[in-house]
């Protein structure tokens, strides 16, 4: 029984993206017919806009991050503590990964933009989200082999239709020229959400998730890597990733994600 519940996972896999790449066009057809007839409207205020999903007002409300941070977590500091100064947090728990860095902070409108493309069926406002990913990120892009999205596991790829990490992947390697590698690292067991888990009990429920087969281990050896995410809370998804990938044979790894909780400036995710 164990042998064909095994043999027929990939046959469901490959159904279950064949039917979300469907649903997924017929999503962008139905809104590229009501684009015709209705304004496009802004994703978090909802006023009319021109442009890609945000209008001036909610634009100019994005916290972007810039130096001075982290070098290690990306994390903003309030002042320029010199070149090479470490946080705190990056000291006490210093992550599986090399480098994080980050677009933006998690406020409110960051947390609209997430949810929209994550729940919402706007892969639309991925080309932007990764162009800002992209400029965050050019240190980190400038030294890598490939892309890597933190993976969905086959359930809820289809309950989903679409991972939003890898539309955020994409739309990075058009404007970095960095090759997304989308089949390397899969996710070998479902998890539970981590909205609402404590950061021990986030790290525990992303255990043992993720892992890269042995005939995809060619694709990572050796390679400088950067793993693809939405949003960095905790860490915990990322750190459990980059360490599937070095135990695969990759030779680093770094994170970019397109928004960051930042202490002391929290969203609820």
């Amino acid at each position: 029984m164990e042998t064909q519940a095994s043999s027929g996972t990939p046959v469901k896999a490959r159904l279950g993206r064949w039917a979300a790449l469907c649903r997924s066009a017929l999503a962008s057809t139905a809104r590229a017919a009501l684009d015709v007839a209705l304004p496009a409207l802004c994703v978090s205020c909802r006023e009319p806009v021109e442009g890609e999903g945000l209008c001036p007002v909610c634009w100019s409300r994005l916290s972007f991050i810039a130096p001075p941070y982290c070098p290690r977590l990306g994390i903003p500091f309030v002042y320029d503590p010199g070149p090479g100064l470490l946080s705190m947090e990056a000291i006490a728990a210093p992550p599986a990964y090399q480098r994080a860095r980050a677009a933006v902070r998690y406020d409110d409108v960051a947390r609209t933009l997430v949810h929209a493309l994550k729940y919402q069926d706007r892969t639309d406002l991925a080309p932007a989200m990764g162009r800002w990913m992209a400029h965050a990120g050019r240190e980190l892009l400038g030294e890598a082999d490939a892309l890597v999205p933190v993976p969905l596991h086959w359930k809820r790829s289809w309950s989903r239709r679409y991972n939003q990490s890898g539309a955020l992947a994409r739309a990075i390697e058009k404007q970095s020229g960095v090759p997304v590698n989308m089949e390397s690292l899969g996710r070998v067991r479902p998890t539970h959400q981590q909205v609402g888990l404590s950061r021990t009990e986030r790290a525990a429920n992303v255990q043992g998730a993720f892992k890269v087969a042995k005939e995809k281990k060619s694709h990572v050896a050796g390679k400088r890597l950067v793993l693809v995410d939405d949003v960095l809370t905790s860490g915990a998804t990322v750190d459990a990733c980059a360490r599937a990938l070095l135990r695969g044979g990759a030779a680093s790894v770094d994170v970019l994600v397109f928004a960051r909780v930042v202490e002391g400036f929290r969203t609820p995710i």
